[in-house]
């Protein structure tokens, strides 16, 4: 007979999302192979989630979106782990948070990348995410040699609804073309009606971005919206893990567990490229359209008889980086997709995006995403 010890966990996520369910998903797997028994979005007569009272647990993870959910599990006194950062201050928690610094520079490359020069965020409060996407957003905008517009006006708490006459105000003084980070898929798609009722054009105008994504919100909806893809496996597993710690008696961290997200999935909303250069714009395409070929900045100079330096200089200029290194980032982008949606090796898929070797790939690829090809690829397997 096994003396393994049974756990109960609650789980109090909201699963009214892609991201939710992916993060319960994984915390349930974590459970099968480590003898927990989930209560999974235990609910009050008001529909809110809440321990039931006479419930005899051993730890909590919660998604903590409102001040009286804090009361309510502070008040249990279980060892508990959020994966949000709304509530910074209650440091009775572990926490497993996605990084947002790294899905804002993300963000901010994936706008640079098109030639967007001119930046703006939309943050209202839905009590959904923490003030400091926004703010990292804004930051790194700012690191880049740019500035950012924020509009923060109130909406309706865990809702949709909000006047657009402000923010039809508030997007006619913003210059254009607009690169717009809305801080999750809710508000991003609100955005994406309210620039429809103003006759504002996406993406030729307002390219919006999700810093979250979402398999219904930015999918079915007209335009497809791009979104920050997040390693939801990877931070529901880690959540799982860092509570058994908890409840063994291990101190909690002094900081979040933080987990990079995984890429940038580019839509519609996004599908421009924002330069004033016609032969730019040429060489851009001409770039993206032979990425997978193992195309190299010799065969550019070349095909449009331009000068290495001339080219330089003009990349820099539009896009605050060099041709190299965009080749480098489309290709390990590629390489993302082929890791994602083939069972090629990764030597293969290495080849297949002109890199010379496997070691220099796999360099190349950690140091662009954090993690190397075969971690990689197991998290967004898992996902």
């Amino acid at each position: 007979m096994s003396n393994q010890i049974i756990r109960r966990v609650a789980v109090l996520i909201e699963t009214d999302d892609t991201w939710g369910r992916s993060v319960v998903r994984a915390i349930g797997k974590y459970a099968s192979e480590n003898h927990w028994r989930l209560l999974i979005a235990p609910r009050d007569a008001q529909q809110r989630l809440r321990l039931p009272r006479r419930w005899q647990g051993d730890g909590v993870i919660t998604h903590m979106r409102t001040r009286t959910l804090v009361t309510h599990l502070r008040r249990a006194g279980l060892p508990t782990v959020d994966v949000s950062i709304m509530f910074p201050g209650e440091n009775w928690v572990g926490r497993v948070i996605t990084d947002d610094q790294v899905r804002s520079q993300m963000a901010v490359n994936h706008f640079r990348e098109r030639g967007i020069e001119h930046f703006a965020c939309y943050a209202p409060q839905m009590g959904r995410y923490s003030p400091q996407r926004e703010e990292l957003f804004a930051q790194a905008v700012r690191d880049a040699g740019y500035t950012c517009e924020t509009f923060r006006a109130k909406g309706v708490r865990e809702g949709w609804s909000i006047e657009p006459a402000p923010v039809i105000n508030w997007l006619s003084k913003l210059k254009r073309p607009l690169g717009l980070f809305a801080s999750d898929p809710y508000p991003a798609r609100q955005i994406a009606e309210i620039c429809e009722t103003a006759g504002l054009r996406i993406p030729d105008e307002i390219a919006i971005l999700a810093g979250d994504d979402d398999d219904l919100i930015c999918n079915l909806g007209f335009p497809s919206l791009s979104a920050v893809q997040l390693a939801c496996t990877t931070l529901g597993k880690t959540a799982a893990g860092l509570l058994t710690q908890l409840m063994e008696g291990e101190p909690i961290p002094a900081e979040p567990i933080k987990i990079p997200p995984l890429q940038v999935c580019p839509r519609h909303s996004t599908d421009l490229l924002a330069i004033n250069d016609p032969e730019l714009q040429a060489i851009l395409r001409y770039i993206h359209e032979n990425v997978d070929q193992g195309i190299q900045v010799k065969q550019v100079l070349r095909k449009f008889a331009i000068s290495r330096r001339n080219l330089e200089q003009r990349f820099r200029a539009e896009l605050g980086r060099s041709p190299a290194e965009l080749i480098r980032g489309l290709r390990l982008d590629m390489a993302k997709r082929l890791l994602i949606e083939t069972d090629l090796s990764i030597a293969e898929a290495s080849r297949m995006c002109g890199f010379t070797s496997k070691a220099h790939f796999s360099v190349s690829f950690h140091q662009q995403f954090g993690s190397p090809p075969s971690t990689w690829r197991m998290q967004f397997a898992q996902r």
